[in-house]
C-alpha cells in the first residue's frame, strides 16, 4: 500500500482539470458555503444546484454516477440528523415512546440531506479533477497558513504510513493467537476489548517514533516548512472567467432560492 491508495484524482484531457488549482478550490468552498446557506425546502434550487455538479462532471469527462457514488460515502453520517425529525409540529407519522415525526421535522431534514450531499458531490469533483499537491500548493497562494497546510499535507501523505503499522499489529495478533478445532475461543468481550486497548496503546507509540524518524529525514533534506513546487500556477483569461462565473453561479442560487 502507498500514498496512490488513497487517491482521488482522476486524470482527464478536459477543461476543468486545466484550470488553475485555486480558481478550482475556491469556486468549490464558494459553492459549498453558498449550498450550506440555502434556506430549507429550496427543492427547486437544490435541484439546480445538482444540475450544475453533474454538468461539470460531464464537463470534466467524469461519470456522474461515480460522482453520485462517490458522495454516498457521507450517508452514514446523516444519520446524526435523525432527531430532528421530532421537533415540534404537524404530526405525519406517529411513533413509540412519543417520538412522532412532523411535517416540520421531515422538512428539515431533508434539507440537511440534500444540501449535504450536494455540498459532498462538490468535493468530489474537486478531488477527482484536482491533484491534491495542487490543492495544498493553491491553499497556500491562498494564504492559508504553512502549518495548517503542513499539517493536512503529513495527515493525507503519511495515512497509508499508519494502516501499514495497523496492519503488521493485526497480523501479530494473528499469528500469536490459537483457534480450537471446533471454534469458539477468543477469551470474553473485555479481554478482547483490553487487547484492543494494548494495540491502540503501540500503534500511538509506533506513530511517534515514525514521525520523529521521518521529520529527522526531512529535515536532513531541506525541508523548512513550506512545500515546495515547480508548477508556476500562473493565472490565465480562461481562469478569471471560471473564477467570476463559478461566483456568479453561487450569488444566483442565494438569489432565487430567497424569491
Amino acid at each position: 500500500m502507498n500514498a496512490t491508495s488513497f487517491d482521488r484524482y482522476l486524470a482527464r484531457a478536459s477543461v476543468v482539470h486545466r484550470l488553475d488549482p485555486r480558481v478550482k478550490v475556491v469556486v468549490a468552498l464558494a459553492f459549498i458555503a453558498g449550498v450550506a446557506l440555502l434556506p430549507d425546502g429550496a427543492w427547486a434550487v437544490y435541484g439546480a444546484a445538482v444540475a450544475l455538479v453533474l454538468a461539470v462532471a460531464v464537463a470534466a469527462r467524469l461519470s456522474p454516477w461515480l460522482v453520485v457514488r462517490r458522495s454516498l460515502v457521507g450517508l452514514p453520517f446523516l444519520l446524526a440528523a435523525v432527531t430532528v425529525l421530532f421537533i415540534p409540529g404537524r404530526i405525519v407519522l406517529a411513533g413509540p415512546w412519543g417520538l412522532d415525526v412532523s411535517d416540520a421535522g421531515l422538512l428539515r431534514f431533508g434539507s440537511i440531506v440534500g444540501r449535504s450531499l450536494i455540498s459532498l458531490s462538490a468535493a468530489v469533483l474537486l478531488t477527482a479533477t484536482t491533484r491534491f499537491p495542487d490543492v495544498l500548493h493553491a491553499l497556500r497562494h491562498l494564504r492559508v497558513p504553512a502549518v495548517l497546510v503542513a499539517i493536512i499535507a503529513f495527515m493525507y501523505r503519511y495515512l497509508f504510513v499508519l494502516v501499514e503499522e495497523v496492519e503488521r499489529l493485526l497480523r501479530a495478533r494473528a499469528s500469536r493467537s490459537a483457534r480450537p478445532v471446533g471454534g469458539g475461543g477468543g477469551g470474553s468481550l473485555g479481554w478482547r476489548a483490553g487487547v484492543a486497548g494494548h494495540m491502540a496503546g503501540q500503534l500511538l507509540l509506533r506513530s511517534l517514533d515514525r514521525s520523529d524518524r521521518v521529520y529527522a529525514a526531512m529535515q536532513a533534506r531541506g525541508y523548512r516548512g513550506e512545500l515546495l513546487t515547480l508548477a508556476p500556477h500562473a493565472m490565465r483569461a480562461v481562469d478569471w472567467l471560471a473564477l467570476g462565473g463559478g461566483l456568479v453561479v453561487v450569488v444566483l442560487l442565494q438569489l432565487v432560492a430567497r424569491i
